[in-house]
């Protein structure tokens, strides 16, 4: 007899499968609209062919239209700040020193590697950006000056405090270089690391565990994911520069995110080598991986791991009319005017009075105060930078900062937390996050022109970018949970959150926690990294639109942005999308920070990336269903009819189903998926899966099982889905 199936909307991981009958349990690349799931749409990749593979990890991304009504993106990675406009990105990312050098470049025949000399302390570390210009000659190269003049170049290794080293695309194939003409090098802004890392120590340098003069060098052969050192023999690592190595005691190193310890040198040997120490995991490292010294890390020679966090490079971005305002997650601010005739070859440049250490910002409205969070109480004494301090500009004057009588610049210092973790700008007021709670910032005017309440405890932000706002409620992943504020705190019912929270790395990745809001489809979605992972890989979303009290509607999935903007000036969201292990970008010589693709959502069916065009994969599972009785006849016998409810008394025989899409373009694969315990893995019915086209009518299945599941995907390019109502031709078949 044929009989319907429906289930309920919204993923449900609380239960087992056997436990959900009726529900969904999986799924990847699927949203619900009106109740029943889609595939969600494609996306495709912006920027022309030849400049579309942005340097680092993209940690900030804003949209405005400025007053000559052309739309801008500024989009921040933790190396170099963007200006998207027409297809085309501009780097305004701000120079911080310039310096002109003489006789500086040395090579050496059959390497890439440049060493540059610099007459002072060149203050870089391994990941700062520097750009040339201006070169005149290098004798024995066979580099010229179109090898080095207005290119950008990633420094590689510091050996010493003087001294850096830089790589080529392709080795010297002169003697090598021991004389060179001038150059200027402008040393870019530095903003911070890739990924979020634990620290060691107390008594550290620099926030987070990061030496800022920290000595680097490179390996010279490979290290395998054993107890040995170099070429997986011995206890001796092989360095190409051991100068200024510390042979003194117990040193350290670190290569990739592994510490080693060392008792010794022996020219460019560290011997007494000791892998994996200080809590860290031994791996595999490849010949000319970076070596960094870390034997200064660590305060009054005590080991100590975990007590602090290395935040990885972030931006707060948003826009005071034509300008836009970017922050550099704890540096300075700085202004880029998208008012000026020759604005894309313009640069951002510091804003002069601001405070110059900073977690937060945003710009107020309608009152247009620029508000920084986690600041400092001096004005610029970076030392005075306090995480729960609040200062807050003169109305319509972003340079204005030290409260007088005649003025609306304040100050505010926040009571619960230990940190302010992020803010947005909601309906009627600005909503403060610390760790621990939600405050309310509500502009009241004059004398106090702020007044701050807190509305929430225990409920404090995943992460600076872990928030939005939407029709009046902000939504907000916690460490503890999923929460909504539209006037009293709500905690979200989750029906994934266990599936969320088990699997989520908080403690290495909550910076890298970031929400977005699609309101095509009336979605909050929350990126996130999984366990072991310290990039983004996950996401979670929540349908407000057809969310209710009874019902939430959540879902899960595979795609990873690290920042998302929705589509209010662009008409379409936009997103970034950081891939870690390839380095390939269009701007920067030697960049070994991965690089950000940029990408348009909700457009076609597939995913389009440098020209190639790959299938998105959209699947859904549902929780197993079964029978219990045969239905009994007015005369009380039995009609050999069973029905879905009940818990699985009969095997049921599947002889055939009806498939029923509300759209459908291309070919779809339907599974059903048969076991008859909970606790055995599923296999599939022997004649499919099944591959289903509008045209379908029918499908004869040879099924039977005590419990089986629906599963429906697709699996190539330019196909598409909506489901509508299936029919399966069901029967009981015996006990057993």
């Amino acid at each position: 007899m044929l009989q319907k199936i429906g289930f309920q909307p919204g993923i449900n991981k609380q239960l087992t499968p056997t436990g959900a009958e009726g529900q969904w349990v999986d799924c990847d690349n699927v949203r619900f609209r009106y109740g029943t799931p889609e595939k969600i749409g494609g996306w495709n990749q912006l920027g022309n062919v030849n400049q579309n593979e942005l340097t680092g990890a993209g940690r900030g991304l804003h949209h405005f239209v400025s007053s000559n009504s052309i739309k801008f993106s500024i989009i921040g990675t933790n190396r170099i700040l963007y200006a998207f406009s027409g297809g085309v990105f501009y780097d305004i990312h701000p120079i911080q020193t310039t310096t002109t050098l003489t006789n500086a470049f040395s090579t050496t025949n059959g390497s890439a590697t440049v060493t540059i000399t610099f007459s002072s302390a060149h203050n870089m570390t391994p990941g700062d950006i520097m750009l040339m210009d201006n070169f005149t000659t290098i004798t024995n190269s066979n580099y010229s000056a179109s090898d080095f003049d207005d290119k950008k170049f990633m420094v590689v290794t510091t050996p010493t405090n003087t001294t850096l080293t830089i790589t080529m695309p392709s080795n010297e194939s002169g003697s090598g270089a021991t004389t060179s003409g001038g150059i200027r090098i402008q040393k870019y802004y530095t903003v911070g690391p890739a990924v979020q890392a634990q620290g060691f120590g107390w008594g550290l340098g620099s926030w987070g565990g990061e030496d800022g003069s920290a000595i680097t060098t490179t390996l010279n052969g490979a290290l395998g994911d054993n107890a040995f050192g170099t070429g997986g023999s011995g206890t001796s690592i092989t360095l190409t520069s051991t100068a200024n190595f510390s042979s003194a005691g117990t040193n350290f190193i670190k290569v990739g995110t592994e510490e080693i310890s060392y008792t010794g040198i022996s020219g460019n040997d560290l011997t007494g080598i000791t892998r994996a120490v200080r809590g860290t995991t031994r791996a595999a490292h490849s010949d000319g991986a970076t070596v960094t010294n870390t034997s200064e890390f660590v305060a009054w020679g005590e080991a100590a791991s975990g007590d602090l966090v290395l935040e990885p490079g972030m931006w707060s971005l948003d826009n005071f009319g034509d300008k836009a305002i970017c922050l550099i997650h704890d540096g300075a601010c700085f202004e880029w005017d998208s008012s000026l005739s020759n604005a894309t070859s313009t640069r951002a440049t510091i804003i002069s009075g601001a405070p110059t250490a900073s977690r937060h910002m945003l710009v107020s409205t309608p009152d247009r105060h620029l508000v920084f969070f986690g600041t400092e109480t001096t004005i610029g004494n970076t030392s005075t930078q306090d995480d729960m301090f609040i200062r807050f500009s003169d109305q319509e004057d972003i340079n204005t900062y030290v409260p007088t009588a005649t003025n609306t610049a304040g100050t505010q210092r926040l009571a619960d937390g230990s940190q302010i973790r992020g803010a947005i700008r909601g309906r009627d007021a600005i909503y403060v996050w610390t760790d621990t709670a939600l405050f309310t910032q509500r502009f009241v005017g004059q004398p106090f022109t702020f007044a701050f309440a807190q509305v929430g405890t225990n409920c404090g932000l995943a992460g600076q970018n872990a928030c939005v706002e939407v029709d009046g409620a902000a939504y907000w992943m916690s460490e503890n949970g999923f929460f909504r504020y539209a006037g009293k705190l709500e905690s979200l019912p989750c029906l994934v959150e266990d599936f969320v929270y088990d699997n989520i790395n908080l403690e290495s990745g909550n910076q890298m926690v970031s929400a977005g809001l699609n309101n095509l489809f009336g979605e909050v979605i929350w990126f996130y990294p999984t366990t072991g992972s310290s990039v983004v890989n996950r996401q979670v979303t929540y349908n407000y639109f057809d969310s209710s009290p009874q019902r939430p509607v959540w879902t899960v999935g595979s795609l990873a942005r690290t920042m998302w903007e929705d589509s209010a000036v662009f008409g379409n969201p936009h997103a970034l999308s950081y891939e870690a292990g390839t380095d390939t970008s269009f701007d920067v010589v030697g960049n070994t920070e991965g690089r950000t693709i940029y990408y348009q959502h909700e457009t076609g069916t597939d995913q389009v990336q440098g020209g190639a065009t790959t299938a998105i994969v959209a699947s859904i599972e549902s929780g197993d269903f079964d029978i219990t009785q045969q239905r009994a006849s007015a005369t009380g016998q039995s009609t050999g009819v069973a029905t879905f409810r009940g818990d699985g008394e009969f095997l049921m025989k599947i002889r055939r189903f009806i498939p029923d899409f509300i759209a459908q373009t291309g070919t779809t694969r339907i599974t059903l998926e048969l076991r008859n315990f909970p606790n055995d893995a599923q296999t599939s019915s022997s004649l499919g899966p099944f591959d289903i086209t509008s045209s379908t009518q029918k499908v004869d299945t040879r099924a039977r099982a005590r419990g089986i599941a629906l599963k429906i995907a697709n699996t190539g390019t330019s196909q598409n889905w909506k489901l509508g109502t299936f029919r399966l031709d069901i029967q009981p078949d015996g006990r057993r």
